[in-house]
């Protein structure tokens, strides 16, 4: 076989392959075998037909073009292992010329991952905010720990903010219930805004036993975007009773037996929280800057496929388990079908440059992801996704997956070099050293959801399986 690279641009090329006749004897040999196992001759059993009776009865450009088809992915490749190309999705296939007993040659082309120059990145500068924890805060974070521990007990009194009411539901659109617009004995706190528009002022004020009629747009289920005539009847006012905070409490919600060690505790979370904030702060300014150093081309198709996944994804799976559809999305958003096309586009160019940038950054730096990092970053995948690490583990082998995890902490790492290279200060212009191992899971989160490498992975594996 003999092959020759023609660029067509940064990320296309054409491979121009010759393949002497007798390199196609095995896929003959395989063209002539599957035809005998599906045609009957007679006066010759099944799968004994010879092959020159094959040719006779069902024509030599049947076996030649069954052959050619279990070839060209063989071929195909050699050439591209031979070139040293990274190619990415599946190639256009031109077969140009076929002689039979002399040559088959044929044209394939295909996009291929751009050859990048990552130029000195140790002068990117980036400013963050900076970790502060206030009194405030802690008293806020000490006060929603209360509010977990809060009793109810009925009042017989009309409802007020705060108050945890027991109510029926009854919605109707156009004058018609809905099937699944009606439920009883729905717990609700006034003032948290868990349910609908409108029904804090409907309740405010009702005694139990006693209903009320407001207009809402419904959330979600059948009718979901549109205006209903919602009738809530109340038939249990409860008043919440907050704990003291003493140290009786700090030892009911917390293994700390002062009130004082609880919000010591408090303040040290609320700091790891916000350091942690801060470290994927730093690496998303430190990755743009990154980005607007290298010049980097997108392939045309792969851009498209990655557009239309991210659509699909939104669609069908976000908005899906919202009960929302795109149209009522974009109106919820505020924007246009041409800003969100915009914007979809953006985020997808973001997201391959990133992924490209980033890759061309594991192999110069010579980074590898051992069994320990690929392990903690599944069990923050998990987490995320409300899987168990074992059932989140086992999805992600059966899919097939573990080398799209591989990736996301490869890139991770290779975003942790350029910051630790990078000057980091926050905006009391305090130099930030961040911590090795938050910066090094930031980063990893922050490159996954900057790529969101699904499609753009997925069509890479095909092309290599």
């Amino acid at each position: 076989m003999k092959s020759a690279v023609e660029t067509l641009n940064p990320t296309r090329v054409r491979l121009s392959i010759e393949v002497p006749f007798e390199e196609l004897k095995d896929s003959l040999d395989a063209a002539y075998k599957k035809i005998n196992q599906q045609v009957t001759v007679k006066g010759f059993r099944k799968g004994k037909i010879p092959a020159r009776v094959i040719d006779q009865r069902f024509g030599r450009g049947a076996v030649l073009e069954e052959a050619v088809n279990d070839a060209l992915p063989k071929f195909y490749t050699e050439a591209v292992n031979e070139a040293e190309i990274d190619v990415l999705g599946q190639p256009e296939v031109d077969i140009t010329d076929l002689k039979d007993g002399e040559t088959l040659n044929f044209t394939a082309e295909v996009d291929i991952r751009p050859s990048l120059e990552i130029p000195d990145y140790s002068g990117i500068e980036v400013e963050v905010d900076p970790v502060e924890v206030t009194d405030e805060d802690v008293e806020k974070s000490v006060e929603q720990l209360r509010e977990r521990f809060a009793s109810t007990s009925p009042v017989e009194r009309a409802a007020e903010e705060g108050d945890v009411v027991t109510i029926d539901l009854e919605a109707k659109v156009e004058g018609e219930v809905l099937e699944d617009g009606v439920a009883s004995g729905v717990s609700y706190t006034i003032g948290s805004g868990e349910l609908l528009d409108g029904i804090d002022d409907a309740v405010k004020g009702l005694s139990a036993g006693e209903e009320a009629t407001f207009t809402s747009e419904l959330k979600g289920g059948s009718a979901a975007g549109k205006e209903a005539e919602v009738t809530v009847k109340v038939t249990q006012v409860a008043a919440r009773e907050l704990p003291e905070l003493d140290d009786d409490f700090a030892q009911l919600a917390s293994e700390f037996d002062t009130l004082e060690e609880l919000r010591a505790d408090s303040r040290k979370r609320l700091e790891n929280m916000k350091q942690y904030d801060q470290a994927t702060q730093a690496q998303e300014r430190v990755l743009e800057k990154l980005l607007e150093l290298v010049e980097v081309p997108v392939p045309e198709k792969l851009l498209e496929d990655e557009i239309n996944t991210r659509k699909h994804n939104l669609e069908h799976h976000q908005l899906g388990q919202m009960g929302l559809d795109l149209e009522k999305y974009l109106e919820i958003q505020g924007k246009t079908a041409e800003e969100f096309e915009t914007e979809t586009k953006e985020a997808a160019v973001k997201g391959i440059k990133t992924q490209f940038v980033l890759d061309e950054l594991v192999k110069q730096e010579k980074l590898n992801v051992n069994q320990e990092e690929l392990t903690e970053h599944l069990m923050r995948r998990a987490a995320s996704s409300g899987m168990s690490p074992d059932q989140f583990a086992q999805a992600v082998v059966e899919g097939g997956q573990v080398p799209l995890l591989v990736g996301e902490v490869a890139r991770g790492k290779a975003l942790a070099v350029v910051v630790e290279a990078a000057t980091v200060k926050d905006t009391n212009g305090e130099i930030i050293d961040l911590d090795d191992e938050d910066d090094t899971e930031a980063a990893a989160d922050v490159a996954a959801e900057a790529t969101e490498a699904d499609a753009t992975e997925e069509s890479e594996e095909k092309t290599e399986g």
